[in-house]
């Protein structure tokens, strides 16, 4: 036996009121919210070596927080000396810390005295279930796998604490710890602390499984942990996941996406004559559902060039060619009547009223602009009649009279384009026959006009810049 004497100086101590200490501080845990006694270590033997048997004993606390010493009382009702023993009526976090215990004696006629100490760390309540759980895997949790890689299997689990502190996880696969499997080379684990709180044990053991084959997704992995108080199992569910046919799939994405992109251009170039198609096929006759007289009523300034575009061309082409029904107020009226009732009677016998916009129309006070009231207010009203512009000439914004910046939204706007809306297949007449009452024609007639479109205009609704 070798005795090792330390000199005083020589002690390292955390605070300067700390005492000095010769042997090991001892560990102990006192359960939150319980009562738990404290003893001083050494005392009855210090009790036998004094002359006169008695004893003194002071307490001394040091915070683990702020590392301060506090000395008995302790600032509180909480903590109380008994003779030798701390008592601790109700155990709180903020009463953990190293308490220091001195003991006072004489003996020979001389004051003799020695210091223990005691690191007190508060745990869970006693009266809580001790029962090891496991956390994961979940009752309903699926492990994905894959073959030929390394599979790794988490198994989480919570130890309550306990005096012994006792407990253990492991792995089982079919039934066999992992040292006895035929091919063990491939399966091992890893144990980690994962949480510590107040004495409660959070550890993890991860089952790592090596070139992963098919035939382990039939293998039963299961995982248990045990205490002192009782057991757990949990078994980890497994699913191959399917790995997807990468060139089929690349194939089958691609064919998709050239179809679409082929839709989308054939939509593009010929999507007026899809709907004059779909019109042509599934499209009502306005002339079997009213008692309207006219398809058409045209409206347009009173000038020599307007005038010209609307006789020679518009209603040449609307009669002649697509067999519409037009009215035009200066051929179709009788003389001797009155320009404001007639004018009314021709917008109300007619299904559509198309307006010829040009610098010059609908100046304010003419015949136009009450052609055009008289169509709005209709159209308004939820009638059959609807209203729709067509751009001879440019108009600047400030040239539109009130009540078509008023209605300019809701109407339909096709444009004239000179030299390139001549031809019956253009785009102006497309879009004007789309806006137009059905009328049926031939199919050779409608596949002639879709095999002529080589492009198509975008539909234009709105404003006149």
């Amino acid at each position: 036996m070798r005795l090792k004497v330390s000199r005083f100086d020589d002690i390292i101590r955390r605070t300067d009121c700390e005492p000095a200490v010769a042997v090991a501080t001892a560990q102990v845990h006192f359960p939150l919210q319980q009562s738990s006694v404290l003893e001083c270590p050494d005392v009855q033997e210090a009790g036998k070596m004094a002359d006169d048997g008695k004893v003194t004993v002071s307490w001394l606390h040091v915070t683990p927080e702020k590392l301060q010493c506090k000395a008995y009382p302790f600032w509180n009702s909480d903590r109380q000396q008994k003779g030798f023993s701390l008592q601790f009526h109700v155990m709180y976090v903020y009463f953990q810390g190293v308490y220091f215990c001195t003991v006072q004696y004489q003996r020979g006629k001389k004051d003799l005295n020695f210091t223990r100490s005691i690191n007190v760390t508060a745990v869970s309540p006693s009266g809580l279930p001790k029962l090891p759980s496991i956390m994961n895997p979940a009752p309903d949790h699926v492990y994905t796998v894959e073959q030929g890689v390394d599979v790794r299997l988490p198994c989480r689990a919570l130890f309550p604490y306990l005096p012994s502190g006792l407990h253990e996880i492991w792995w089982t696969v079919d039934g066999s710890t992992l040292d006895k499997l035929p091919d063990h080379q491939r399966f091992s684990t890893a144990h980690s602390l994962v949480k510590y709180d107040y004495g409660d044990r959070t550890e993890e053991s991860v089952l790592v499984v090596q070139d992963f084959r098919s035939e382990d997704v039939k293998r039963h992995f299961n995982c248990s942990v045990r205490n002192d108080r009782g057991s757990d199992t949990r078994r980890a569910t497994l699913r191959e996941e399917v790995s997807l046919p990468m060139v089929e799939l690349g194939c089958g994405l691609g064919v998709t996406l050239v179809l679409v992109l082929a839709l989308f251009v054939v939509y593009h170039v010929f999507w007026l004559e899809m709907l004059l198609l779909y019109r042509s096929w599934f499209g009502s006759d306005e002339r079997h559902t009213d008692d309207k007289e006219y398809d058409v009523y045209i409206s347009y300034a009173r000038h020599g060039e307007e005038e010209h575009f609307v006789l020679s061309t518009l209603r040449r082409v609307l009669e002649n060619d697509l067999g519409y029904s037009v009215c035009i107020f200066d051929r179709d009226s009788l003389p001797g009547g009155t320009i404001t009732d007639d004018t009314l009677s021709f917008v109300a016998r007619s299904r559509r009223l198309l307006v010829v916009v040009s610098p010059g129309y609908a100046s304010q006070g003419s015949q136009c602009l009450l052609e055009l009231q008289a169509g709005i207010q209709a159209m308004a009203r939820g009638g059959h009649l609807r209203v729709i512009l067509v751009q001879y000439k440019p108009v600047r914004r400030k040239g539109w009279v009130r009540e078509l910046r008023r209605a300019r939204v809701a109407l339909a706007l096709v444009r004239w384009q000179g030299d390139k809306s001549k031809e019956l297949t253009s785009n102006f007449w497309k879009r004007l026959r789309v806006e137009l009452p059905v009328r049926k024609v031939g199919n050779k007639d409608e596949l002639f006009m879709r095999l002529q479109s080589h492009t198509s205009a975008n539909s234009q609704t709105g404003l006149i810049a």
